[in-house]
C-alpha cells in the first residue's frame, strides 16, 4: 500500500475538496483500489483470488434477499468527510436511488450494509479506521471478515451506530453461521469461506 499524505486541517490549503480532486486525479493501475483514509490517499493492489471469491460468496447470498430497487457494489466510492475518509468497500448494499447522481462517490450513509474483507496489508484499517467512519455515517450494519485475525480468520458483524462506536451483533470464526438482521434475515455460512 503507497500513501500520499495530505493533512487539510493544519493550514496548509487543503480542503476536503481538493482531496477528492487528488483522489480522482491518481494515476494507479488498473484494478488497484484507491481511497482516502484519514486523510490520506492509499493505494491498494487488486484483491487476491481468495478475497475475491468470498466476495461473491456474500453478494450471491444477498442477492436472494434484497429488493430489486436496491444494488450491490463492489467498486463504489462512498465518502465519509468528517471523518477525513472516502472508501471503496468490497461489497455495499445501496438503494439505487442514491447514485441517481453524477460523480464517483456517494455519503456513506446511503448504504444499507457495508461488507469489508481483510487483506494482509489492509486489516488494521478495516478493523479500525472503517467501522468508526462508517459509524460516524450511520450505516446501520459493518460486516467484517477477516481472514488475517491474529486468533485465525473471523467473522464479526456490527450494527446500531452511536457516534463513531458500532454494537457488537455477533462474532465466529470461519466455519459459523453469521445471522445478519432486517432488512436481510440471512444466515452466511463462512464454512464455504477459503482460508488464506
Amino acid at each position: 500500500m503507497s500513501a500520499l499524505t495530505v493533512d487539510h486541517q493544519s493550514g496548509n490549503g487543503y480542503e476536503w475538496d481538493d482531496l477528492v480532486r487528488f483522489w480522482k486525479e491518481t494515476d494507479a493501475p488498473e484494478g488497484c483500489r484507491v481511497e482516502i483514509i484519514e486523510g490520506i490517499i492509499t493505494v491498494s493492489p487488486p484483491p487476491a483470488n481468495d478475497h475475491n471469491n468470498i466476495a461473491d460468496d456474500i453478494q450471491r447470498l444477498l442477492y436472494t434477499v434484497i429488493p430489486r430497487e436496491w444494488g450491490i457494489y463492489q467498486t463504489q466510492g462512498v465518502s465519509v468527510p468528517g471523518r477525513k475518509g472516502l472508501f471503496i468497500p468490497d461489497l455495499a448494499v445501496i438503494p439505487k436511488e442514491a447514485l441517481d447522481t453524477p460523480g464517483y462517490e456517494i455519503p456513506a450513509g446511503h448504504a444499507r450494509l457495508i461488507v469489508e474483507i481483510t487483506s494482509e496489508s489492509n486489516a488494521r484499517t478495516d478493523r479500525l479506521s472503517k467501522p468508526r467512519a462508517y459509524a460516524s455515517a450511520g450505516v446501520p450494519l459493518y460486516l467484517l471478515v477477516d481472514a488475517w485475525a491474529p486468533g485465525g480468520p473471523t467473522v464479526t458483524l456490527y450494527g446500531e451506530p452511536v457516534g463513531d462506536v458500532y454494537r457488537l451483533l455477533q462474532a465466529g470464526k470461519f466455519g459459523d453461521g453469521i445471522h445478519v438482521p432486517a432488512p436481510f434475515d440471512l444466515v452466511i455460512d463462512t464454512g464455504v469461506f477459503p482460508v488464506a
